[in-house]
């Protein structure tokens, strides 16, 4: 039996929108087996210190991301957890037909985690691609909360998906 605490997260921007990375945000890095970042880290800072408070960090650069993120992240990332194929991308376009156009170009993932959008997402395409979107934890731009996502991955399948309101930015 695999069992793999996840937390997923994105668009951290900082220092451009917020100075520093929620505490509950590093406290859920330092308690999951792996995390996970769909870019927009902005600063290699923010990838340094997310590094050092994850077990396994597996990330992809985004469009607000440098030459010096670029350099050390792929455009696409993928890994076997928990007996699942995840796989980890910025962005995927506009929502109206993302699961299908998802599904078609990842037709080998189980679980696809991005974001860009700061909009928590959470479906499923057809043929089963799971698609999750954790929101921004320091930018939530029109969004009620900033947010991060957690999840577990066994024995092939995706369990305890949850959403979490995190504090305002500093």
């Amino acid at each position: 039996m695999v069992y793999v605490r996840l937390l997923l997260t994105s668009d951290t921007h900082l220092p451009t929108r917020a100075r520093e990375l929620p505490a509950e945000l590093l406290a859920r890095a330092r308690e999951a087996d792996v995390v996970i970042h769909a870019g927009d880290w902005v600063d290699t800072a923010a990838l340094d210190l997310l590094d050092a408070h994850a077990r396994l960090l597996i990330g992809v650069y985004g469009n607000n991301d440098g030459l010096e993120l670029r350099a050390r992240l792929p455009e696409v990332a993928r890994a076997e957890l928990g007996g699942l194929r995840f796989g980890v991308v910025h962005e995927t376009g506009a929502a109206r037909g993302r699961e299908l156009r998802c599904a078609e170009r990842f037709p080998d993932l189980d679980v696809l985690v991005f974001g860009h959008s700061h909009i928590p997402w959470d479906t499923t395409a057809p043929g089963g691609l799971r698609l999750l979107n954790p929101g921004s934890p320091t930018d939530r731009r029109r969004q009620p909360h900033c947010t991060c996502m957690t999840a577990v991955a066994e024995d092939g399948r995706l369990s305890e998906v949850r959403l979490h309101r995190l504090p305002r930015r500093r």
